[in-house]
């Protein structure tokens, strides 16, 4: 079967995907959700149930779950932007729509959280289809599959960008910068869950804080009397290297230690 190319596959993806949707109440506690929410959320091993929301992510997700509820209640109903994120959980990517809900007198009643499960448009090698129940094959129970696009969000909108076109990617907090072939652009997802996912003989993290694109190096050399990459960019960035990961890189770049 064939997949529609251009600016209509988008929509054509998102007709096809099943949606999850949880209904919370004013106190974030969960009172219902639909059957797809059920098969992605693990209602059976987590409780109580009503806790499930921001019980089954791990500290750093549970962290930005709660960031997306903060804002979605400051948001007048009448702004009706719904607040987007993207969330990392084994094996699963998932983009979730957090949007206040409100009586006839405007004060708060709840909260609707919708999700798509993306993963099939960022991962290595799938073809951008409805997404399925089993793993894919090839993968091992519980193994991350590679990233070959990485979602971005900005103006509460997503868009993916090809790995290729990733310089490096810089963490801030429990988010990361990503620097890419058109400027900096923020992605939600943390530098450790992006490493994870990256194909690791193209993107290696030289230092706690960077990941860098071995395509785009330009130079390795010492600025300051510590090592640094000089990367690809209008203009060029330098950045750092540990210590420790500097005999591996120079064996990555072909790169021998003079004599």
């Amino acid at each position: 079967m064939t997949t529609p190319q251009g600016p209509a596959s988008a929509l054509y993806l998102f007709e096809k995907f099943e949606v999850g949707v949880v209904h919370l109440d004013a106190q974030r506690k969960v009172l219902a959700m639909n059957d797809f929410a059920r098969r992605i959320l693990p209602v059976s091993d987590k409780r109580p149930f009503d806790a499930l929301v921001t019980s089954f992510h791990p500290p750093r997700s549970a962290a930005k779950v709660s960031f997306l509820l903060d804002q979605a209640s400051a948001c007048p109903v009448a702004a009706a932007m719904p607040m987007t994120m993207i969330i990392n959980i084994p094996e699963q990517v998932l983009l979730i729509k957090v949007t206040r809900l409100a009586g006839e007198d405007g004060q708060t009643t709840g909260f609707a959280l919708v999700f798509y499960d993306v993963t099939q448009l960022v991962v290595q090698g799938e073809a951008p289809v409805a997404p399925a129940a089993a793993p894919v094959a090839g993968a091992q129970a519980g193994e991350k599959r590679q990233l070959a696009r990485i979602p971005l969000v900005a103006n509460h909108r997503v868009t993916f960008v090809d790995t290729a076109q990733v310089v490096f990617l810089e963490s801030q907090a429990h988010y990361t910068r990503v620097l890419t072939t058109s400027g900096f652009q923020f992605c939600n997802l943390s530098i450790g869950d992006l490493e994870a996912r990256l194909d690791p003989q193209r993107f290696v993290r030289v230092h706690r804080c960077f990941i860098v694109n071995l395509d785009a190096v330009l130079e390795l050399g010492r600025v300051d009397g510590k090592v640094q990459l000089r990367m690809r960019g209008d203009p060029p960035t330098w950045v750092p290297v540990s210590r420790a990961e500097v005999a591996r890189l120079r064996s990555l770049l072909g790169v021998q230690r003079k004599a």
